[in-house]
């Protein structure tokens, strides 16, 4: 679909300021007035982050019961189980905290439940079998805060819980010993966006306080707390910020083997947030998806090199798995939607469909198509889906109207996961887009939100380098976009069997190399010397450089 293009206002006065004030490209300067970073403390954050920047982690609600009751555990020595999640979020949650509370003493063990029978979160088989396992104490990571009944089964059979969740709490709490999540009604924590390892890493922050241990206890697991951030799609902000950005540096000298072996095989010669995105996530991703979900957790725990290397060649192995997985059903979905009257929505099921896999799919179609899409795996009576959603559309709100058809759902405004009675998808199907028809979203458009409009001969290595001071790109920290008019074609092909678009742009003597990821299709609609206009991103091209 067509996008509309829109370039932010220029404050051509506070350009001017930061960009003598801090010694930085106007580039940098323009991008950092279109982020709003523009007061003095928010730009040194930004720009050169400390590790003084950490928030007190006792500002959290139950930290303080939290610290305490780990202590207390330490000491009576009691058999502790962390409980988390088959997401990279959850798998770095996992091992930040159990390889901290081992070097203080603590005999802890980990459960992750299996994505394709046991589903996200708490459930009460697994609650069973860690009760009659002889375990005392149970630490959630990345989940917990919508356990209700499961925390009640873990009281009942004589265990304790301690739940730290960042995922919005509904109006009731578990009854735990202390629940930790700065997303809680009550909370005064400056910064509540952080993902499931940013809390976990909190309560390890706040034990190293109360023993009175050096900060360098809890930051040398930044390298592993950056992945999973930035993995985890929160907005690189505030805290997060100074995780992402200290912890990249980390990364760079990582001594976590499992880590350093993954970084190789991702073949990513920068460390960056791009490797972290497209070169560690979907490896770890893959196993929770494809039903391996203890892999991701081995390879970051494991000591032993060889071990590392064999643990990543499998995870290289579940993701082409994944990616074979993901594009046939892609294939299908689309070979259905050509079948099918133009909707409001998406919503398709079919039989053979990989649940673990689908969200992936439904997340594709939503940016061609610019509609919000839930896609139905059928398994006997039962159909499991997952939907993603566009802005300005609550996905969450529209299937608590549709509830009555549902057997269960949750998730938020922009990404959903739903379980039905496959005689109830043609109900829901019609209440769905009844919902969607109701909301009107045929006005919302699609935008690109561009920073600064250039010219070729405008751009120089050192000015591109710059921009690698606004880094680490993110959710909420899009890489920088920019827009240069009136360029002439001077050559333009499809590459990866039509997938992608290669394009060489001349402005008279000045020559650009453009990379268009899944445009492949324009190469038959454009010739040489046609003039265009494009916008994107600048990258300095390291293809053969020494």
């Amino acid at each position: 679909m067509n996008k509309k293009w829109e370039i932010y206002d220029a404050d051509e006065q506070k350009i001017q300021e930061l960009k003598e004030k801090y010694n930085i490209p106007e580039i940098v300067a323009k991008v950092l007035v279109d982020r709003n970073v523009i007061k003095d403390e928010d730009i040194e954050i930004y720009l050169n982050p400390t590790r003084n920047d950490f928030h007190d982690p006792f500002l959290m609600p139950d930290m303080d019961k939290a610290v305490n009751e780990v202590l207390n555990a330490i000491k009576l020595k009691e058999k502790t189980i962390i409980y988390g999640d088959y997401d990279v979020d959850g798998i770095t949650s996992i091992t930040v905290l159990k390889k901290f509370l081992e070097e203080q003493g603590m005999e802890v063990d980990y459960y992750i439940p299996n994505r394709l029978d046991e589903g996200y979160g708490l459930n009460k088989t697994a609650i069973e079998k860690i009760a009659k396992d002889g375990y005392k104490l149970i630490i959630t990571v990345d989940c917990g805060i919508s356990g209700i009944e499961e925390v009640e089964l873990a009281n009942k059979l004589g265990m304790r819980v301690l739940v730290t969740d960042h995922h919005e709490p509904g109006e009731q709490l578990p009854n735990a010993l202390a629940v930790v999540d700065a997303k809680r009604k009550d909370s005064k924590y400056p910064c509540n966006v952080l993902a499931g390892v940013g809390v976990a890493f909190k309560l390890i922050q706040g034990i190293c306080i109360k023993l009175g241990l050096d900060e360098k206890e809890y930051l040398k697991y930044l390298d592993i707390v950056c992945v999973g951030t930035i993995s985890d799609i929160v907005p690189l902000i505030d805290e997060n910020r100074v995780i992402a950005k200290l912890g990249l540096k980390l990364v760079e000298q990582t001594k976590n083997v499992g880590l350093k072996a993954l970084i190789k095989a991702s073949g990513y010669k920068s460390i960056d947030s791009n490797m972290i995105s497209f070169g560690i996530t979907p490896r770890i991703n893959a196993c929770g998806r494809m039903g391996y979900e203890q892999e991701g957790a081995k390879l970051f725990l494991t000591d032993n090199i060889t071990n590392a290397v064999n643990i990543t060649e499998r995870l290289n192995k579940y993701n082409r798995e994944r990616q074979a997985t993901e594009k046939k059903i892609f294939e299908e979905a689309i070979e259905k939607l050509d079948t099918e009257p133009e909707q409001n929505s998406i919503v398709l099921s079919a039989k053979g469909w990989h649940h673990g896999v689908i969200g992936i799919v439904a997340s594709k179609l939503t940016e061609i198509y610019y509609k919000p899409c839930i896609l139905l795996c059928e398994e006997g009576e039962e159909a499991k889906g997952s939907g993603r959603s566009i802005p300005g559309f609550d996905l969450y709100n529209a299937l608590c109207k549709c509830s009555e058809t549902l057997e269960k759902y949750g998730g938020h405004g922009m990404a959903v996961g739903l379980t039905l009675r496959t005689d109830k998808i043609d109900d829901f199907k019609q209440q769905f887009r009844k919902t969607v028809e109701d909301a009107n979203i045929g006005d919302l458009e699609q935008v690109i939100w561009i920073d600064k409009q250039v010219e070729i001969k405008e751009l120089d290595i050192e000015s591109i380098e710059k921009i690698k001071l606004l880094e680490p790109f993110g959710e909420g920290n899009k890489m920088p976009v920019f827009m240069l008019k009136n360029l002439r074609i001077d050559s333009i092909r499809a590459l990866s069997e039509g997938k992608h678009l290669k394009l060489t742009l001349k402005d008279g003597n000045q020559v650009l190399s453009a990379i268009g990821f899944n445009m492949g299709e324009l190469a038959n609609e454009y010739l040489l010397d046609d003039k265009v206009d494009v916008v994107g991103h600048l990258e300095i091209n390291e293809y053969r450089r020494k």
